[in-house]
């Protein structure tokens, strides 16, 4: 079967198109699916391009949706012709994270074969049924940056109808995120480089835009905005280069959720500021298979549907990161094949 690998030590140039050993009939408790989708996420470009040390040869891609092919004996949950979803912590199946969670060593495309490849044989439980309805490259847009989302406004934010949710930037997080707060009954406030991604970005319900070049102290202009109040939650994207301006933009007792590091991953911050505000700070990354089911039960009764910046084939992995290391798209980046 065909298969994307990475060469060690990684680099986009070194991305390969493999023919690896067709991965045959599914065992006790597997199932066989046949991979048509994928999408891009910042931790994919990551292990691609070598900040993330992953095995010579490793198949990428985290995130898949597909079709089941076989079921082994023992799987009860799914039959021939579902279309599933991969989870980002298959050995995460419920409750509150531990070890083998933080290290990545079970997380497809890192610790373990992705999913940018032809057909797999997993465990049934690396899995779960996608919406009704939906299409391949959607679907795949719900293990990574949609359970995220929904893990820092709702499971772990509590979000409720009336609150201020601010945004930073406009990729696949942040835009899941808007979806979400305006489905809740909840007020947005986005950010973004670009005047054309705020113009997006309103069409989608954002109540009010800063453009984070024109405005460097952002954080003053969402007090100035909620009225010196500041915002319930900050999905918090940057990382050291934005943290401070995000803690200044959070209420008294607020909601930070740290769930990218795109300026870096070390950096100082107003421990003071964090201190007196009583801010809540924590740091997250996507979520288990619960939560994931809940998510996806919300997506049917809301009716919201992922957005697609474009689309690449599987042979054209390397453009597609090529086009997210550019920073130009809104919203998700798939490939399918």
């Amino acid at each position: 079967m065909k298969a994307v690998t990475i060469r060690s030590p990684g680099g986009l140039d070194r991305l390969e198109i493999s023919n690896l050993p067709d991965p045959g009939t599914p065992g006790f408790d597997q199932i066989r699916v046949a991979v048509h989708a994928s999408s891009l996420n910042f931790h994919d470009l990551l292990v691609a391009n070598g900040s993330i040390p992953t095995a010579d040869g490793r198949v990428l891609m985290a995130d898949a949706a597909g079709v089941v092919e076989e079921v082994g004996e023992g799987v009860t949950e799914f039959k021939v012709g579902d279309l599933i979803v991969s989870c980002f912590f298959p050995q995460w199946q419920d409750g509150l994270p531990f070890a083998q969670v933080t290290n990545f060593s079970g997380t497809p495309g890192d610790g373990i074969d992705g999913f940018a490849c032809e057909y797999v044989v997993r465990s049934a439980t690396d899995f779960t049924l996608a919406p009704r309805d939906w299409g391949y490259t959607e679907a795949a847009t719900i293990t990574t940056a949609g359970l995220t989302a929904w893990r820092a406004l709702v499971v772990n934010g509590s979000l409720k109808a009336g609150e201020k949710v601010l945004l930073l930037g406009t990729g696949g997080v942040s835009i899941a995120a808007l979806q979400l707060t305006k489905a809740m009954g909840a007020q947005v406030i986005c950010t973004s480089s670009s005047n054309d991604k705020l113009d997006h970005a309103k069409i989608l319900g954002a109540d009010y835009l800063i453009n984070y070049q024109e405005i460097p102290e952002w954080g003053k202009k969402v007090l100035e905005i909620t009225e010196e109040n500041g915002v319930d939650h900050v999905i918090e994207v940057g990382g050291p280069g934005t943290l401070d301006q995000s803690i200044i933009a959070a209420k008294a007792g607020g909601h930070i959720a740290l769930i990218g590091i795109l300026t870096g991953q070390q950096g100082t911050l107003s421990t003071r500021r964090l201190m007196t505000k009583q801010v809540r700070l924590q740091g997250l990354i996507v979520g288990n298979r619960r939560q994931q089911k809940d998510y996806i039960a919300a997506l049917e009764q809301t009716g919201i549907r992922p957005i697609i910046d474009c689309s690449f084939t599987l042979d054209k992995l390397a453009d597609a990161f090529y086009r997210m290391q550019s920073g130009q798209h809104f919203g998700k980046i798939v490939i399918e094949w």
